[in-house]
């Protein structure tokens, strides 16, 4: 049912890390940017350094979330708790630490960050570990980068349970009213878009958005207001001499959709004029990873055959969020079969779903980089050191695990 959509994605940066695979020319890989013909794009959670509102609401030592991280504790034998980072806790908002993710994600087909952006009490946060840490590394321009709106509520004890206990109280509302839309709407075209590595499909500057049911909140739970704010949005990028928005549903995982959901997912995609649909975790939870990826595949066949747009597949690296959830254990944690090998089998089916769609650009999602909290990331750490990168490069860059 995909509408034809060019594979050729626009990417404005003296030196390319990929190129698409309907792409005319040939483009020279830099020496840390082995050439893919994919776009694997990992998530970053940019929690971990010292934000002035984290810090009063939040996190009082200035580590960001390493806070929590490192109060992880065992909830059943063998439960990987503390997560031990092979790096040690590093400041994501440190260029020079950035400096080394840029050259390693690329050495391993890692080719696109996407960043989580926040936008509570009228203002930006958690917004250095972009800002400082990413576009102040020296060799940020040979990586790409787009951002995903994290427009979720956050309550009290959601990010720091030791410190507001069982108080399930929003502490922040991500609801936004005109004025602060429209704020965000000239700040990230400004600040992000016009970079010549922020990542286009067809010239158009991408923008993921993660809680579509609260953006339409914040227009009056209306499709009508929600389009308008969006049309708002891609004329604005039109005036800032784009040549339009690519606008993505960002779904967040989940699990299959009955017929119902199904039509009323389809409906708002199509009226509300998103061009793609995304996820931040690829859905279908299970202790054992291999029932996990079995879930996720259907959720992701039953999601691709009601959409006219495309359906970009997403693979987690695993689960595990009981530092933030004292009552949490077993039953809520990813721990059988959660391997490099594992990932490795599941990242080439959804290398193999994009093989089997061609009309749209060969983009694959990871969960995450960096999500040590919730036990889904690519970073190195020290049970598995570089193990799941190198399932990614042996998938991407190289003839592993074909099929």
């Amino acid at each position: 049912m995909k509408n034809s959509v060019s594979r050729f994605l626009t990417v404005a940066v003296a030196i390319c890390v990929c190129r698409c695979s309907s792409a005319a020319q040939s483009v020279t890989a830099d020496e840390h940017s082995p050439h893919n013909d994919y776009y694997v794009a990992a998530y970053v959670w940019p929690s971990c350094h010292d934000d002035p509102l984290a810090r009063e609401k939040l996190w009082s030592e200035g580590t960001g979330e390493w806070e929590v991280i490192k109060k992880g504790n065992p909830r059943f034998d063998g439960h990987y708790q503390p997560r031990q980072p092979l790096w040690g806790h590093e400041m994501d908002n440190d260029p020079k630490v950035v400096e080394r993710w840029i050259d390693t994600a690329l050495e391993h087909g890692v080719n696109v960050f996407v960043y989580d952006w926040y936008w509570y009490e009228q203002g930006p946060f958690l917004e250095s570990a972009l800002n400082d840490g990413f576009l102040k590394a020296a060799n940020n321009q040979k990586m790409q980068f787009y951002i995903m709106w994290a427009n979720h509520d956050v309550k009290y004890n959601y990010w720091n349970y030791h410190r507001y206990k069982d108080n399930t109280n929003i502490l922040w509302n991500a609801k936004v009213d005109r004025e602060n839309y429209e704020i965000i709407v000239e700040r990230v075209i400004k600040n992000y878009f016009k970079r010549p590595n922020y990542f286009k499909i067809d010239g158009k500057p991408v923008f993921s958005v993660f809680s579509v049911n609260k953006l339409m909140e914040s227009f009056g739970n209306s499709t009508d207001e929600t389009r308008k704010a969006l049309d708002y949005f891609r004329a604005q990028v039109r005036k800032a001499g784009f040549p339009g928005l690519h606008i993505q549903w960002n779904q967040g995982g989940g699990s299959l959709l009955s017929d119902a959901a199904a039509v009323r997912f389809s409906t708002l995609v199509k009226t509300m004029g998103f061009d793609s649909v995304a996820m931040y975790n690829m859905g279908g939870m299970n202790e054992d990873y291999l029932v996990y990826g079995a879930n996720a595949v259907k959720i992701r066949e039953r999601m691709d055959s009601v959409l006219d747009v495309p359906l970009f597949p997403c693979v987690s690296v695993g689960w595990d969020d009981t530092p933030r959830f004292p009552d949490k254990g077993a039953r809520h944690v990813v721990h059988y079969h959660n391997t490099p090998e594992s990932f490795a089998t599941l990242l080439s089916k959804a290398k193999h779903y994009a093989d089997s769609h061609p009309e749209q650009p060969r983009l694959i999602t990871i969960n995450a980089w960096n999500e040590w909290v919730e036990g889904s990331y690519l970073l190195p750490d020290m049970l598995y050191g570089y193990g799941y990168l190198e399932a990614v490069r042996d998938v991407m860059l190289g003839s592993g695990y074909d099929r």
